[in-house]
């Protein structure tokens, strides 16, 4: 049995970086703001996070003050962070994340399910399931599983309510590939997906295969020379980009528009960011 595409339906996206404080900074510049989760008990990363309407969340990643270097070295974004490559991984829910794992395993695909967990500042203790998919570094090709034993609200929004109403949840994962074909490929194996539809964009500098009805986007670079080919080669296949569903943007400040299979992407200021956050 094939998971239906409508359930691949994200539960946060990750941006890595060396100073979380620099990051949130870089967001707020923007005019979007975030709320700190915490460190997380492996000794080497802490959080934060900006929570939509839709459930979704945005997550701030970086090295915890006085970390464990080997537990920095050993952890599967510590390229990323150490780079501050911006969007590195994500995550999706399954409405049954013991059958998905399986389903998955069944089509030769390695999942690893284990335990994890943090405490945020206020002292709420935090305990959830993630489980990467694939050999790949974690959530960087294929998403990887997550599902909570404490309350989920409780990880997704502290606060109690959403961080930010102008953007209402994460709409797509731009995910940098070396090879169109084989990605797609790999994609179609996992999810049972049909056929992508395809387009260049010359100033994303990428040719562009999307699966409808899914947040998936692949993107490979159109020449060894573009920003995107020296991604690849900094920190490895993954996320590139992240889109946001907009409600009420039309105050930010943009740096360029495009079109992206027929619906308009307006890119944020990544001068502030730096890295790829857009909208659409």
């Amino acid at each position: 049995m094939l998971l239906p595409a409508a359930d691949l339906r994200i539960d946060h996206v990750t941006v890595a970086g060396r100073d979380l404080k620099a990051m949130r900074a870089s967001l707020a510049a923007l005019g979007i703001a975030s709320e700190y989760g915490g460190p997380h008990s492996n000794h080497a990363t802490e959080m934060a996070l900006t929570s939509f309407p839709d459930g979704s969340y945005l997550e701030l990643i970086a090295i915890q003050p006085n970390a464990d270097p080997a537990a920095v070295a050993a952890h599967y974004w510590s390229k990323s962070m150490q780079n501050n490559a911006g969007p590195c991984a994500w995550a999706v829910r399954p409405q049954d994340f013991g059958f998905e794992a399986k389903r998955l395993q069944a089509r030769n695909i390695a999942v690893q399910p284990a335990r994890s967990g943090r405490a945020r500042p206020d002292g709420v203790r935090l305990e959830w399931e993630a489980a990467p998919v694939g050999t790949g570094p974690n959530g960087m090709f294929f998403p990887f599983l997550i599902r909570d034993f404490t309350p989920r609200e409780q990880r997704a929004t502290p606060a109690g309510k959403p961080s930010t109403q102008d953007f209402t949840g994460v709409a797509r994962v731009v995910i940098a590939v070396r090879d169109l074909k084989d990605s797609v490929k790999r994609y179609r194996k996992a999810y049972g997906l049909p056929a992508p539809v395809q387009q260049d964009d010359a100033g994303f500098g990428a040719r562009l295969a999307a699966f409808p009805g899914t947040p998936v986007v692949l993107a490979m670079p159109v020449n060894a020379s573009s920003w995107l080919a020296a991604r690849i080669n900094s920190v490895g296949e993954g996320p590139s980009a992240f889109i946001l569903h907009a409600r009420n943007a039309g105050s930010y400040r943009l740096s360029s528009k495009t079109a992206w299979f027929g619906a308009a992407i307006s890119w944020l200021d990544t001068g502030k960011s730096g890295w790829w956050l857009g909208f659409e």
